[in-house]
């Protein structure tokens, strides 16, 4: 008999039909008569209970089925008896599939926390919350190509090794094959990179943008979906060293309609959540409201299903900063100082707190936020006629401030070159992407959207470690 999922079991399962199961045990309990197992195999969150009898197939066996061990059962569906299930199987078969001592399993059945259970990565998929959050990223993967691909976008896969920074930070990973013990050296004393692999100092990429532009010239609106890196020293719960991003880039795309994608691709992504994971969300939601019940009322966070009916149900406010920084300059936290980071006047880099506030107290919207300071934003951003801001734009959630970052491209050669001289970006490092605009430029605009950030806003998590299955951060590579 071929294994069905428990998933399909608890959908479409026939009450008296005969069905094998596999999956790992949650709990035992029950009597010298019979037992009762709840078994898991990843596909649902929810469990469907094994009625098990204790003198057809003995203490001993039905003594090994602790929690965290495998079992094969076969057996009927019957009408369950007890509550939070519609059916049970009546077991006819048993066969310990891996034994699990209980001694030494870590998830006992009991509630752990997620510091403890980041500690065990190798097994937290095991556990409700992190199957859950399994599932719902998997969705969410699948819903970002389907878009992309229902709007005839073409997938590109940008190296995951470069010789180029594409946003100046200077915090990257570097990649060599050379024996670090001995360093070829040139006559001034630096690293002879020409010894190298590559020729050339190389590092593992911050991001797949600059090499998107090149492919939307000649293929018009591609996206890139993969692993990008920062080498950035910070144990915040907003950081990681090894993330996802998702970067589309237009051909022939403006500001407005870099918004208009953004804000349809947000929705979309949402919607299919709540449309496609209702039962993961719904438990989610109740773990969150579970963790946040000893909090002051204003200081919990939205429930998550309202939380993500609020951007799905609402559109986004579009203002530009020097009007954002305005209604902040003039608001009750700026001016009774509750703001950690306060606003004095236009320049201001915005913060969390500041983003939240925007949406989340005066709008009660979703906001995007366009025309920014040329001094704090990246030099490929095109510049307004002001020569003051540029057209760049982040788009603002509840509780998690901006999840969506950018812009119009520079497709001007003189202005570009001129950028880049501005922020000492080296011109001939980068001959490749200025010319593009030597060669049938167009107007063209793009951005990012962090993965990871995604899941935190659709899962309702507070930490960023725990939306990723083997999270990287400093002092932390283990599994």
């Amino acid at each position: 008999m071929r294994r069905t999922k428990i998933s399909d079991i608890l959908k479409t399962g026939e009450v008296g039909e005969e069905y094998l199961v596999k999956g790992w045990v949650r709990t035992r309990r029950g009597s010298r008569q019979v037992n009762f197992i709840a078994l898991n195999d990843g596909s649902v969150i929810h469990n469907l209970q094994i009625v098990a009898d204790v003198e057809k197939f003995g203490e001993d066996l039905l003594r090994r089925a602790t929690t965290g061990a495998s079992l094969a059962i076969t057996g009927k569906l019957s009408p369950s008896q007890g509550s939070g299930q519609k059916v049970e199987m009546l077991a006819e078969k048993l066969e310990v599939l891996g034994d699990c001592d209980p001694n030494a399993y870590p998830l006992q059945p009991k509630k752990h926390s997620l510091e403890f259970l980041r500690e065990k990565a190798h097994l937290r998929f095991r556990t409700s919350t992190f199957s859950a959050i399994a599932r719902v990223r998997h969705a969410m993967i699948f819903a970002v190509h389907n878009f992309f691909t229902s709007k005839g976008f073409v997938n590109i896969h940008t190296p995951i090794i470069t010789a180029s920074d594409a946003e100046g930070a200077g915090e990257m990973f570097q990649v060599t094959t050379m024996d670090l013990n001995q360093l070829p050296k040139k006559e001034d004393g630096g690293i002879d990179f020409s010894k190298d692999f590559f020729g050339k100092a190389t590092n593992l990429t911050v991001s797949g943008q600059l090499e998107g532009e090149l492919a939307a010239m000649g293929l018009a609106d591609i996206y890139t979906f993969g692993p990008t890196f920062r080498a950035e020293n910070s144990n915040t719960t907003r950081h990681l060293a090894e993330f996802w991003m998702i970067e589309p880039e237009m051909a022939f795309y403006d500001l407005n309609d870099n918004m208009d994608l953004a804000e349809e691709f947000l929705k979309y992504l949402i919607r299919y959540a709540l449309d496609h994971c209702q039962d993961d969300l719904d438990f989610l939601s109740k773990r969150l409201l579970e963790e946040e019940k000893n909090k002051k009322a204003e200081e919990r966070s939205m429930e998550l299903l309202e939380k993500l009916r609020f951007v799905v149900e609402n559109e986004f406010v579009r203002l530009t900063y020097t009007e954002a920084i305005q209604i902040l300059k003039d608001s009750k936290p700026n001016k009774k100082k509750q703001f950690k980071y306060p606003i004095e006047g236009y320049g201001a880099d915005l913060q969390s707190e500041h983003e939240r506030f925007l949406v989340e107290k005066h709008f009660k919207k979703p906001v995007v936020l366009t025309d920014y300071p040329k001094e704090i934003k990246a030099f490929y951003m095109k510049l307004n006629e002001d020569h003051k801001t540029v057209r760049a734009m982040d788009v603002l959630f509840p509780q998690i401030g901006e999840i969506i970052g950018g812009s119009q491209r520079e497709e001007n050669y003189d202005k570009l070159l001129a950028r880049m001289e501005e922020m000492d970006i080296p011109a001939e490092e980068m001959w490749w992407y200025l010319d593009t605009r030597r060669f049938g430029a167009v107007p063209h605009s793009g951005f990012g959207l962090g993965f990871e950030r995604l899941m935190l806003f659709v899962t309702g998590m507070g930490n960023i470690r725990d939306v990723i299955p083997f999270p990287r951060t400093p002092k932390s590579a283990e599994f």
